[in-house]
């Protein structure tokens, strides 16, 4: 059945693949929303690379300007104990990041992606295409359910 613009309801990519049960796709929907929010932490993890390597970079304009005061040894604490300086032991940011990329992320990303293979033949968001369809107004021009 067509609405006004004669869309005809979810593409075959938003429905879930013949045989796969509504707990299933639940699953398949918390395993990405859990995925999500690592992504959201991940790019935190990233601000914080940033925001560090950015403050440790301004210090060199502090130990220059405490120098040109004739604070030397003030200039020269900063340099020695702060400029440079690992933020957990042996590891700057980048590192983490790396680590937490390597040992993390990545495996995060694969299991998803081969849960969602293997129990919905790849097709993503698909509980979150099935809200869509229980929730919107069929036959109102802005609740289509495809593009």
């Amino acid at each position: 059945m067509s609405d006004s613009r004669g869309n005809q309801g979810p593409e075959e990519e938003d429905l879930a693949p013949a045989g796969t049960d509504d707990t299933t796709v639940e699953a398949l929907g918390a395993l990405s929303e859990a995925l999500e929010t690592v992504e959201r932490a991940r790019g935190q993890l990233y601000g914080f690379h940033q925001l560090t390597g950015g403050a440790d970079l301004t210090l060199d304009r502090a130990v220059e300007l405490l120098r040109m005061a004739g604070h030397a040894a003030h200039a020269d604490l900063v340099q020695r104990e702060i400029v440079g300086r690992n933020v957990v032991p042996d590891r700057w940011t980048f590192q983490l990041v790396e680590e937490y990329d390597d040992t993390y992320y990545r495996p995060f990303v694969e299991v998803e992606e081969r849960l969602r293979r293997e129990l919905a033949g790849g097709r993503r968001h698909l509980y979150e295409a099935a809200m869509k369809e229980a929730r919107r107004t069929h036959g109102h021009p802005q609740h289509t359910a495809r593009p």
